[in-house]
């Protein structure tokens, strides 16, 4: 069969403070136009369709819409999993009712062994989850991380292997190998890093979300769709789109590429430059922009009268001086995790980095704040 591969759309995400909606609306409707096109027989979302447990009421109509458009319009079955990103139990609201439309919608570990049988393959839906999921599920104490828990999970899928089938599994995880982008949730508390990639190789394709770099990950088997937008500045130069996936004989993937609403882009030099119409008149200000100044002195009013001619202005950097080293410092601080954070507090304080025990809590408390939504902020 022939389906579409997506995730991490994210939606309800904020881009330095301004709101992507409309870019996201813009760049869903590319992606039903590509999915007409190519008419596929399904559409696999792998996880993290919204960005925060709780999304706003435009996030909610946004997805309802785009769902509706997909599901109930073009009548293509939907796939679709949660992420760490998103509310199981919200997300899953309807979830029963869903299916009369062909949109399956797993959000537990449970149903993961169960798998949605679409012409000749089997989809197996795994929404992500955490160890203390697997420990109750299994019956298992002893599982402490996703590493741990991968194994019994691939072997419970195994049981429902029929030869007629294509297996095809759906998931949201890291994989070991991978590499990540800024706009990737750092905390790993439960084992966030924790597939290991020869697990896979039992499924004819695997459907990949969490990172949002298409090319974070090139087995011969499983791709990260990627981010459907470019969501961070490190992600300014990737390609975005969706995979068209065709489980023939061979394997056949095709990747997609979208055209988004504004570009993100990176400009450098002097400020009296980019006011300089000659200079301006050729981009297109619309676009989000980052700047980086080559000036040494005090630009008063700087962001408002950037602000006058790119209405996007992302962010103002000092390639040079104090501003420069205080720019560093700030990014060393945004690539560690809050647990490396956390961590390093303690250690200054006490001047004792922390025992065992100690960090065995540290996690602890982030676990409970992340099933409480406390840390949705941390990408």
């Amino acid at each position: 069969m022939k389906f579409l591969h997506t995730a991490d759309w994210h939606i309800g995400k904020k881009l330095h403070g301004y709101d992507l909606l409309e870019d996201q609306a813009f760049i869903l409707e590319q992606i039903l136009t590509i999915a007409r096109a190519e008419k596929v027989d399904a559409i696999v979302i792998a996880g993290d369709l919204y960005d925060r447990s709780v999304p706003s009421e435009d996030g909610v109509r946004l997805l309802n819409q785009t769902i509706a458009a997909m599901n109930l319009t073009e009548k293509i079955p939907l796939l679709a999993i949660s992420g760490n990103h998103d509310s199981p139990t919200r997300l899953s609201t309807g979830a029963q009712w869903f299916a009369q439309s062909n949109f399956y919608l797993h959000t537990r570990l449970d149903q993961a062994f169960e798998p949605v049988i679409i012409q000749d393959t089997a989809f197996f839906l795994l929404p992500y989850f955490e160890p203390v999921d697997a420990r109750i599920y299994f019956e298992d104490p002893t599982i402490r991380t996703i590493h741990e828990a991968m194994p019994l999970v691939v072997e419970k899928m195994k049981e429902q292997f029929e030869d007629q089938y294509k297996q095809v599994l759906v998931s949201h995880f890291f994989v070991s190998g991978s590499s990540r982008t800024d706009s990737e949730t750092k905390v790993e508390v439960g084992g966030l890093d924790g597939i290991n990639g020869s697990l896979l190789e039992v499924f004819d394709y695997v459907a990949l979300g969490h990172l949002h770099n298409k090319n974070a990950l090139n087995l011969s088997n499983a791709r990260y769709s990627g981010s459907p937008l470019k969501y961070s500045l490190s992600e300014k130069d990737q390609k975005k789109g969706v995979w068209i996936v065709e489980t023939n004989d061979q394997l056949i993937l095709q990747f997609k590429e979208l055209t988004p609403l504004r570009e993100l882009k990176e400009l450098q030099g002097e400020f009296s430059h980019f006011l300089d119409p000659s200079f301006y008149q050729k981009l297109n200000r619309d676009n989000y922009y980052s700047i980086k100044l080559e000036d040494r002195t005090i630009i008063p009013n700087m962001m408002n009268q950037l602000r006058k001619v790119y209405p996007y202005v992302l962010q103002v950097e000092r390639l040079y001086g104090r501003e420069n080293y205080q720019q560093l410092s700030v990014k060393k601080l945004k690539e560690q995790t809050p647990i490396e954070l956390t961590e390093d507090f303690f250690t200054t304080i006490v001047q004792k980095t922390p025992t065992t025990r100690q960090h065995k809590w540290i996690e602890q408390t982030f676990y409970q704040l992340i099933k409480k939504g406390g840390t949705e902020d941390a990408s």
